[in-house]
């Protein structure tokens, strides 16, 4: 009989229920189809207090950090406003799990808390794309992707909504077996374990990625270069075309011009930021690449329809346009192709 492996999954205020449930699930169906306890877990906040999800569910833990025993692995459950869930006892109990070799894991947004206890240096992690702009300014030298989930070495992290499954599906086929795993898949109707390296959103330079692989370049070259931009001449020319063969590209297939989509990605960047941190309006906007503060409050101001004062002093709630993509709304055209009858891309329509 295999080990009972006991997983602490740690709660904050304000967690996301679906991501807990989605990692849950997968070691309850483990044990009920080996027929073994290979796995226990148990539910942990700091003080042993109930906390609130961001559904409104109040869950009430198994235990406090400080009393819950042996454990083999902690999973952070973060959610809406991890930053908040920081403290001095947390940060130090994080250390001393790390110094005894202890796995630790985040689902959502907790690898917010994991960094900031400094005990993901040095190793490959990521978390929900939403707050992924916060994370890289708050923790610059880490190795952050934008996988769906990382698993490097006795650190697992992920993104949010249903991924953590995959992630734990993919942790039970490496400790036990595919057999396992793969039954797990077929009793939640699951077509596959998605592989972590798979990316969590579908930019813009994927969708267009094979029809037109040299704006995809362009569209790479400005994600990676919103805090200082790059011309319009300078992206056509590291991409081998003229300024306007650059232009009719984006016209024909995204239906805005360069100038249009690169300043939309700055823009929601720049909103992720001012919602997500407590950085200065200042310095936002030079994150986000404007030269002045003036300049940056009347992109703000035309884009959204409230300056970014109003926007950060009013924030509530999450608005539909807080959780987009950092990317314009796009539709896909799909026609069939005349000779064989199957469907091809056709455009992109902002």
């Amino acid at each position: 009989m295999s080990q009972t492996q006991r997983v602490g999954f740690l709660l904050v205020d304000n967690f996301t229920m679906i991501s807990l449930a989605s990692a849950i699930e997968p070691l309850r169906m483990a044990n009920q189809l080996s027929g073994q306890p290979l796995y226990e877990w148990v539910m942990l906040t700091e003080t042993g207090q109930p906390v609130r999800a961001s559904d409104n569910i109040m869950v009430t833990p198994d235990h406090g950090i400080h009393d819950c025993g042996h454990i083999d692995m902690v999973l952070v459950c973060g959610g809406v406003g991890v930053a908040n869930a920081r403290s001095r006892s947390l940060r130090a109990w994080l250390q001393q799990l790390a110094h005894r070799r202890v796995k630790l894991g985040a689902l959502c947004t907790g690898s917010y808390l994991l960094a900031d206890a400094g005990v993901l240096t040095g190793y490959r992690c990521t978390l929900h794309w939403e707050y992924m702009a916060a994370f890289k300014e708050a923790f610059p030298q880490l190795d952050t992707s934008n996988a769906l989930y990382c698993i490097d070495r006795d650190r697992l992290t992920s993104s949010g909504g249903t991924v953590p499954m995959d992630m734990m599906l993919h942790l039970i086929e490496k400790e036990h077996s595919s057999v396992l795993s793969t039954a797990i898949c077929d009793m939640f109707l699951c077509e596959r374990i998605r592989e972590g390296q798979e990316e969590q959103r579908v930019p813009l330079r994927h969708l267009v990625g094979s029809a037109q692989p040299k704006l995809a370049e362009v569209v790479a070259l400005m994600e990676a270069n919103l805090e200082e931009p790059i011309t319009l001449d300078e992206l056509a020319h590291y991409v081998g075309l003229s300024r306007r063969q650059v232009e009719r590209l984006f016209q024909r297939h995204v239906k805005c011009s360069p100038s249009r989509y690169y300043l939309n990605l700055r823009l929601k960047r720049a909103r992720q930021l001012l919602r997500q941190t407590s950085y200065s309006i200042i310095e936002i906007a030079t994150a986000c690449g404007f030269v002045s503060t003036p300049h940056f409050s009347k992109c703000y101001r035309e884009n959204f329809g409230v300056p970014p004062r109003d926007d950060r002093c009013g924030r509530s709630a999450p608005k539909a346009e807080e959780i987009a993509p950092v990317m314009p709304e796009l539709e896909l055209n799909i026609r069939l192709d005349s000779a064989r009858g199957e469907p091809t891309f056709a455009s992109i329509t902002l």
